[in-house]
C-alpha cells in the first residue's frame, strides 16, 4: 500500500511538473507575460497554483526581472518601538500613495534584542547576532525572503556580535568587529558566502570593535570609528579584499563624514546633524566636501538614516517621517535637490537601518 501511495504521489507531481503556467503557452513566453506583473500583485499571483507559487519565489524568476530591468524596489527599515521591541516596516516607493507598511511575524527571541546587524542579499534579508540587557552577545542569524514574506533561522555567524557593522561586497556579507562574548579577538570580522552556506572569521589588528558607520565604496568597505576620548577627529578604515587587510582610511574623506552615509554612482553622501540637517557629498577629485543642501527641520526628525534608489535619496528620521531628495543635478555642482515627502506614521519608532530589496 506504501509503494502504491508513494508512486502515486510521484507521478502526480511529475505531471505538475509538466503543466503549464498558462495553458496553451509555451513556458518561457508565459514567463515574459508574467514577469511584468507589478511587484505589489506577486503574492496575488502565488495564490493561482502551486507551479506559480514555486515561479515567483524562485531565483529564475528573480534573475528573469533583473535581466531586464522589470525590477521594482522597495525600502525596509528595522526599527524599535516605544514597547522596546523590534519591528519592520515596508515601502513601494513608486505607489501611487506612499506609505509605510509594518512586516509581521518577526522572530519572537530577536524582538527585544540590541545591536543587531540588518543586512541584504539577493531577495533576502538578514537579522545578525544582537544581545540583551542580561544576556550576551548571539549567533542567532534569521531571514527574511522578500519574495514569500516568511521567516526562517539561518547559518549561524562564526563569532557571536553585537553593536557591528555588516555590508555586502562581491556578493558576500561581512559582519565586522563589534562586541562579542569572545574578548580575546575583538578585532575580527566574519564572512558569509551564499554558494556554500558557511561563515568564515577572520582578524586583523587595524580593525577596532568600536563601530559608528559603514559604507562600500569604490569595491572597497569603509568603517567609521567612534571618536577617542581625547581627540575629536573622526577615524575611519578601509577593507582592501584584494589582500583581505584594513588599512588606514584618509583623513580628507573621514573627516567629514559625520553623519549617516550612502552611495549613488560611486558618489558619498553624508546627512550631517550637527548643527542642522545638511547633505554632504565628497568629492573625490578635489579631494573636498561640498555642500549640497539643507533640509528644513519641519519635514525631517532626527536621528535620520539613508538609503538610496536610483538619483533619489530618502531620509528616513523617527516615526518613519520620509523625505526624498533628487540628487541627480549635485555631481555637477548645481547642487539642486527637489523633494517630496512620504505619508507618516503616527508613530514614534526609531529607525535603526534601512535596506533596498530589489525584486
Amino acid at each position: 500500500m506504501d509503494h502504491t501511495e508513494s508512486g502515486a504521489e510521484g507521478s502526480g507531481n511529475m505531471e505538475l511538473a509538466q503543466f503549464p503556467l498558462i495553458c496553451g503557452l509555451p513556458d518561457d513566453i508565459a514567463l515574459l507575460c508574467l514577469a511584468r506583473v507589478p511587484r505589489k500583485y506577486h503574492a496575488l499571483l502565488r495564490c493561482v497554483s502551486k507551479r506559480w507559487r514555486e515561479l515567483v519565489s524562485s531565483e529564475e524568476w528573480l534573475s528573469y526581472r533583473r535581466k531586464h530591468n522589470l525590477f521594482e524596489t522597495w525600502i525596509y527599515a528595522l526599527c524599535r518601538d516605544k514597547f522596546d521591541q523590534l519591528c519592520c516596516y515596508v515601502l513601494d516607493p513608486n505607489a501611487p500613495k506612499r506609505c509605510w507598511k509594518r512586516i509581521q511575524d518577526l522572530p519572537p527571541s530577536s524582538l527585544k534584542r540590541k545591536g543587531m546587524g540588518f543586512e541584504v542579499l539577493g531577495k533576502k534579508i538578514y537579522l545578525l547576532g544582537g544581545c540583551g540587557w542580561v544576556q550576551d552577545a548571539t549567533h542567532e542569524v534569521y531571514c527574511y525572503d522578500a519574495a514569500i514574506n516568511a521567516w526562517n533561522e539561518a547559518s549561524p555567524l562564526s563569532t557571536a556580535r553585537c553593536y557591528f557593522a555588516s555590508e555586502v561586497l562581491n556578493e558576500k556579507i561581512y559582519a565586522i568587529g563589534g562586541l562579542g562574548s569572545n574578548s580575546t579577538d575583538p578585532n575580527s570580522w566574519d564572512t558569509y558566502d551564499p554558494q556554500t552556506d558557511t561563515w568564515r572569521s577572520q582578524s586583523d589588528p587595524n580593525l577596532v570593535p568600536d563601530i559608528e558607520d559603514s559604507i562600500v565604496l569604490d569595491g572597497k568597505i569603509y568603517i567609521r570609528c567612534g571618536s577617542s576620548a581625547v581627540s575629536s577627529h573622526v577615524y575611519a578604515v578601509v577593507y582592501e579584499p584584494s589582500n583581505g587587510t584594513w588599512q588606514h582610511a584618509d583623513t580628507d574623506m573621514a573627516s567629514g563624514w559625520r553623519g549617516p552615509a550612502v552611495v549613488i554612482d560611486g558618489t558619498l553622501f553624508v546627512l550631517d546633524q550637527s548643527s542642522g540637517i545638511r547633505l554632504m557629498m565628497w568629492q573625490k577629485d578635489r579631494r573636498e566636501w561640498v555642500a549640497v543642501g539643507r533640509l528644513s527641520a519641519l519635514l525631517t526628525r532626527p536621528p535620520c538614516r539613508l538609503v538610496a534608489i536610483e538619483k533619489s535619496i530618502f531620509v528616513i528620521g523617527r516615526g518613519l517621517s520620509t523625505v526624498v531628495l533628487n540628487v541627480g543635478n549635485a555631481g555637477n555642482g548645481e547642487g539642486v535637490m527637489v523633494s517630496s515627502s512620504v505619508t507618516k506614521l503616527t508613530s514614534d519608532d526609531d529607525v535603526i537601518s534601512c535596506k533596498c530589496v530589489a525584486i
